[in-house]
């Protein structure tokens, strides 16, 4: 921790209303706002200082930070030539988030989930005496384990348990970082449930997803990245998409930069793609619905268990609210591509070859959409086009390595009950009863 950080100076405001208000410290949303609506940072320093020295805290500006974490590491932007060239693009810029010493990418976790991590775990107040409770169908939850163990922050983590292969650590992990799991055949919906759970036990707080700032400004660093790199805002913006909180977070941070004033006034056209069959946002965004289309327990988990890119199968994602996907893709004139799971794994060969580095599945969708695009035209050639690769070099990373997982301590059934859930998450803490604390 850097003791001669100060704390970034910011506002929030309610997308749907345009109201502004002080952050009382881990606000999610407007008290005052009966609408379904994200709200935003709004910071005081309106053209962004990038420093290099501080790790992926070069973009501290704009992010809702209070203090420095340590062992972080920023997105890396890249002018691609391989790529570029096998499919003719005149100025495509690949953001790598993951481990690749050849171009000084060091995300220890192999994921921009990282990006959360830092961003979310640094804006929690000092004195916090109650545990942070994250769901995730993955490489969230590896991140938040890795930052929070290494910086000593209490943290409840959980997981799908067909999805605990994800929970690979170099070294074994602090005490401080607990792992429930849901039990086989259940998905990413399922550990959200169980979280919510959890938080019924006042010992216990709510890390917010896409309604945390933290987590999408931290996100956003992205884009970010993408823009100072290249001296512009790009064209285009691709990203395979499980929630639409990073495509979100890079809408957001092409807001910002406009009124920065430096770097253009044009806003990236979002092109996000999901893994088929899980394809909610796809199917709503072609039924230019602003609402999810009915989609059922029993398909949902099927599908998701079908793709290849697990991290991307989430069925209740922040779209259609104010401030949500959908309202970034209309304002960007943006599209939804859907990509099947042999689609990607030759988008992720193809990747490896040309770019030399390993990528994960998700990021493999991205590539795969840009691959579509390309072809059937709707992508101008020689424009500026960033890609957003989510992850990789995990092979490359765990190379000669014996790596260490994280067990659950419980695994609950998806109809568990309320009590149930609190009573263990009490006891893995060492917590009295909630009774106690009246």
């Amino acid at each position: 921790m850097n003791n001669e950080f100060k704390p970034t100076k910011y506002q929030l405001q309610c997308v749907a209303t345009g109201r502004e208000f002080e952050d009382k410290g881990w606000t999610l949303e407007d008290a005052e706002c009966a609408a379904p609506s994200l709200v935003r940072a709004i910071y005081e320093q309106k053209q962004l200082t990038v420093r290099p020295e501080l790790g992926f805290y070069r973009f501290a500006d704009w992010l809702p930070v209070r203090r420095m974490l340590e062992g972080s590491a920023a997105p890396v932007t890249y002018r691609s030539v391989g790529l570029a060239e096998h499919l003719g693009l005149k100025n495509l810029y690949i953001t790598f988030n993951g481990f690749n010493p050849m171009i000084g990418a060091d995300m220890r976790t192999c994921s921009f989930k990282e990006t959360e991590a830092y961003s979310v775990c640094a804006r929690i107040p000092e004195g916090e005496s109650r545990v942070l409770v994250v769901a995730s169908a993955g490489n969230t939850a590896r991140a938040f384990a890795k930052v929070c163990s290494d910086n000593n922050i209490p943290l409840l983590l959980c997981v799908p348990s067909d999805n605990l292969g994800a929970l690979w650590f170099e070294k074994p992990l602090s005490s401080c970082v607990k792992l429930i799991a849901t039990e086989k055949g259940s998905d990413y919906f399922d550990a959200i449930h169980l979280s919510t759970q959890a938080l019924k036990s006042l010992h216990f707080y709510n890390e917010g997803g896409a309604k945390n700032v933290a987590r999408r400004d931290g996100m956003g660093t992205t884009f970010l990245s993408a823009t100072t790199t290249i001296g512009r805002i790009p064209d285009y913006y691709f990203q395979a998409v499980g929630s639409g909180t990073g495509a979100i977070a890079a809408w957001e941070a092409n807001l910002r930069l406009i009124e920065d004033g430096r770097y253009g006034t044009h806003k990236a056209k979002l092109v996000v793609s999901q893994n088929a069959p899980f394809v909610p946002m796809f199917d709503a965004w072609r039924a230019d619905s602003r609402e999810m289309l009915p989609y059922n327990d029993y398909n949902a988990r099927r599908d998701a268990e079908i793709i290849d890119a697990k991290v991307l199968s989430n069925r209740r994602p922040p779209y259609g609210l104010a401030g949500g996907l959908y309202d970034a893709l209309k304002d960007t004139d943006g599209d939804v591509v859907a990509v099947t799971n042999a689609a990607a794994r030759r988008a992720a060969q193809l990747f490896e070859r040309v770019e030399g580095i390993d990528i994960h599945p998700a990021a493999a969708v991205a590539v795969s959409s840009l691959i579509r695009c390309v072809e059937d035209g709707s992508v101008d050639k020689e424009a500026t086009i960033m890609l957003n690769i989510t992850g990789g070099g995990e092979r490359l990373y765990k190379m000669g390595k014996t790596l260490c997982s994280l067990e659950p301590s419980a695994v609950f059934r998806v109809d568990a009950s309320d009590d149930e859930v609190v009573a263990k998450v009490e006891e893995l803490f060492g917590f009295a009863s909630p009774e106690e604390l009246q």
